[in-house]
C-alpha cells in the first residue's frame, strides 16, 4: 500500500503506520491512552475484543511518528487528557470514528481509494503469512481466539505462498 502522509506531527489522529505495523483494530488504536504506550520498549498495549489486553511491538519508524505526535500534543489544549489522540479543534479526544474519517481523507489526498483501518489489519496478516510467520503467533498478536480468523485472513496469501514454494522446490525442473 502506498504510504499516506499526515499533515505534520500535530495532525489529528494516529499515523497510518501504527495500523500497518501492529495490525490493530480501529477501536484498539482509537482508544489508546498515554499509559498504553511504552516507547522505551517500543510497544503499545491494546485493549481488544472480549476485554483481552495484549502488548504489541511497534517498529522504530512508528515509534518516531508517535514521539513526534507526543511532542506536538504536549503543547496543545487537552494535553492533560488520558486519551492519546486529541481532536484537531479543541481539548477533547479524537473518537475512533474521527480517525476513520481522517484515514479516508488521507487516502483521498494520496489518490488511494478505499482506505480504512481494517485494510492494514488484513495486509499485516497477509504479509505475516507470506514471510512464513507462525499462525499461533499471528493469533496472539491480532487478538484472535478462533482458528477461523487466520484461515480467513490467510486465504489471500495462500496462493502466493504456494507459488513461491513451487518455485523454490523446482519440482520437475531437474528432469
Amino acid at each position: 500500500m502506498r504510504e499516506l502522509d499526515v499533515r505534520g506531527p500535530a495532525g489529528p489522529g494516529p499515523h497510518p503506520s501504527l495500523f500497518y505495523n501492529t495490525g490493530g483494530r480501529l477501536a484498539e488504536v482509537g482508544n489508546l491512552t498515554l499509559d498504553d504506550l511504552d516507547l522505551h520498549a517500543d510497544t503499545v498495549r491494546f485493549h481488544g475484543k472480549g476485554a483481552k489486553d495484549r502488548r504489541v511491538r511497534i517498529g522504530p519508524r512508528t515509534a518516531r511518528a508517535i514521539s513526534r505526535y507526543l511532542r506536538a500534543r504536549s503543547g496543545r489544549r487537552g494535553a492533560d487528557l488520558p486519551r492519546l489522540w486529541l481532536s484537531a479543534r479543541g481539548a477533547c479526544r479524537l473518537e475512533p470514528n474521527g480517525i476513520k474519517i481522517r484515514l479516508k481523507q488521507l487516502g483521498a489526498a494520496a489518490g488511494v481509494p478505499n482506505v480504512h483501518a481494517h485494510r492494514w489489519r488484513h495486509s499485516f496478516a497477509h504479509e505475516w503469512k507470506l514471510a512464513g510467520g507462525d499462525t499461533g503467533d499471528l493469533m496472539l498478536l491480532l487478538g484472535w481466539s478462533s482458528d477461523d480468523m487466520p484461515r480467513h485472513y490467510g486465504a489471500s496469501a495462500a496462493a502466493e505462498r504456494a507459488q513461491q514454494t513451487q518455485a523454490r522446490l523446482a519440482i520437475g525442473e531437474r528432469v
